[in-house]
């Protein structure tokens, strides 16, 4: 571990104006967000492939890249989760080579949130608060909880009031103070904007905005490490309020910058849901205006970020990148998590629906290259997300405890495979 803090200042994405390393998130010059900057000239030499290989296989192998000054406190086994080669869903999608970066079973639980919340709950750690808090379309409510408890820290997680059972109970299982609110997630957010300024308390994704975001570069870095230190020639990731996918590109650029892995062309592209698309509709329509969605409209609650934060910021990314965009229906994000669950064995959340739906979509319209390779992002676990598919993927058939039962059950199969093969041969 690093003998000095590499972490040197916050600084201001637009007038690069330094500021402390506070629990501040506004740029008081021109309301610019801010985010944590680095001592890059200290890290190169140092952080190399061999130290980090040395390392526990959790994201904090990436130490040097991360705002924290100290030892993490919070989080200290998350990350590192498989990157898996999706054979069959490649032949399935059309396309030579497919990776998915499979977030769905991060510690504890079992999303990509639990990198974000590990930086943020250890850097509220280092700055003293006692009382911990986010706004939340339901994965950062489990997440925050969760690691909360385990660090002893006194939590409150403000969600909309009608997210999935799942992760209602993902939440209350911990024993934080949930509180659900009448209205679309900008609504929460913009009321605990005013409660952190009010009680000063830690809000992950809020005053604590800066710290918390970095996590999300692990995934990047990560997916560099396991294709063994090269960068993928194309990466799908969701966006909600497009933070992970602007992250992704600045751990691409760190790692190329600190001569981790080589430079090469790589292309980064953006996946919404169709009720809830604003970065992708500005995106489509050449502008880097996003326009708000007031009423969110989509099964993939997770992503129903109308006003999102860092949508400016993840065109920019993908315009950078050579990368694109799409958007699909409910219907196309069913679709897509029974693609992934039956050609890859990855039970996704909507969200994971949406990067499948939209990969799909990319590919067949040639803006990801069929014969190149391609890493999708997928974020959250099936299980928090039931209510989405439930009577969409068939029921059991219930027989009595009788192998002659059992023996008409497979004839029956049988019969109904070869009508389907003359149907097809048209005969």
């Amino acid at each position: 571990m690093p003998k000095k803090p590499w972490f040197s200042n916050l600084k201001c994405r637009e007038c690069g104006h330094l500021y402390e390393k506070e629990a501040i998130h506004i740029c008081e010059f021109d309301f610019g967000p801010l985010e944590a900057a680095y001592d890059y000239e200290a890290i190169r030499g140092t952080l190399t492939r061999e130290l980090i290989e040395s390392r526990p296989q959790t994201m904090w192998r990436y130490r040097e890249l991360l705002p924290i000054d100290g030892e993490p406190t919070v989080g200290t086994q998350v990350g590192f989760t498989p990157l898996v080669k999706a054979d069959r869903l490649a032949r399935k999608l059309g396309i030579k080579e497919l990776w998915i970066k499979n977030d769905s079973v991060n510690y504890p639980t079992l999303s990509f949130k639990d990198r974000v919340v590990s930086v943020a709950l250890s850097r509220a750690r280092e700055l003293g608060f006692e009382v911990v808090a986010c706004a939340s379309t339901g994965n950062l409510a489990n997440s925050v909880a969760a690691n909360a408890a385990n660090a002893g820290l006194k939590s409150y997680v403000l969600i909309p009031s009608n997210l999935e059972q799942g992760k209602v109970l993902g939440s209350l299982v911990y024993g934080t103070n949930v509180i659900g609110i009448k209205g679309p997630y900008d609504q929460v957010n913009r009321l605990c904007s005013e409660i952190a300024g009010q009680y000063g308390w830690g809000f992950v994704n809020v005053n604590l905005r800066p710290y918390y975001a970095e996590g999300s570069k692990t995934m990047g870095f990560e997916i560099a490490e396991q294709l063994g230190w090269k960068l993928p020639r194309h990466t799908v990731a969701c966006m909600a309020s497009g933070s992970l996918l602007t992250k992704i590109h600045k751990a691409y650029k760190e790692f190329i910058d600190l001569g981790i892995v080589a430079k090469s062309d790589f292309s980064i592209h953006g996946a919404q849901a169709s009720g809830c698309s604003p970065i992708s509709t500005a995106f489509k329509a050449g502008t880097d205006i996003v326009k708000p969605v007031q009423n969110p409209d989509t099964i993939a609650k997770s992503l129903a970020i109308g006003t999102p934060a860092d949508g400016y910021y993840a065109i920019r990314s993908m315009r950078e990148t050579g990368g694109s965009c799409e958007d699909c229906t409910d219907e196309e994000i069913v679709d897509g998590i029974k693609l992934l669950a039956e050609y890859a064995g990855i039970f996704a959340e909507t969200a994971g629906g949406v990067t499948v739906a939209c990969a799909k979509k990319l590919i067949e319209s040639g803006k990801i290259p069929k014969e190149e390779a391609a890493v999708l992002c997928i974020t959250g676990h099936g299980l928090k997300t039931q209510e989405a598919i439930i009577g969409k993927v068939g029921e059991p058939r219930v027989i009595g405890a009788s192998l002659r039962e059992f023996e008409d059950l497979m004839r029956d199969d049988s019969e109904r495979a070869l009508g389907n093969i003359f149907n097809q041969a048209g005969l």
